[in-house]
């Protein structure tokens, strides 16, 4: 059996991406960072972990993986990680049915903020964080 123990985000600002990545999930440290290495918790102790690390990447767009983040508000969650120096990104051949918002983080790794208000996952999670 395997689970998802950690997702990894290459960064080049260690200390300003725990910021922004700590605030937009309400992730935690799970111990003290290294000089080049972090890695983030769920608060609440439940879900993957997120690992930054400091090692020079090329970025390539599209990205070959990205996150996609559910929200139950998606234009309240969208305007809260602008806010944390997130912007959405443009693109000029959405389709008309698309349910999903591309971000970059301050750094230009993208993320897709899902419009999840239906979701019947919210009853688990409500129940696993009560």
């Amino acid at each position: 059996m395997l689970i998802v123990g950690s997702i990894v985000i290459r960064v080049e600002d260690l200390a300003a991406q725990i910021g922004f990545w700590t605030r937009a999930l309400d992730y935690v440290l799970r111990e003290p960072p290294e000089d080049d290495f972090a890695l983030l918790q769920p608060r609440t102790g439940q879900g993957p972990n997120v690992s930054l690390d400091a090692v020079p990447s090329l970025r390539v767009l599209p990205p070959r993986i990205h996150l996609d983040l559910y929200a139950e508000d998606q234009a309240a969650e969208v305007r809260r990680l602008a806010d944390l120096g997130a912007r959405e990104v443009e693109w000029s051949r959405r389709p008309a049915d698309a349910d999903y918002v591309i971000m970059e983080d301050p750094e230009g790794n993208r993320f897709c903020v899902v419009d999840a208000a239906g979701w019947s996952g919210w009853a688990r999670i409500s129940t696993q964080t009560s």
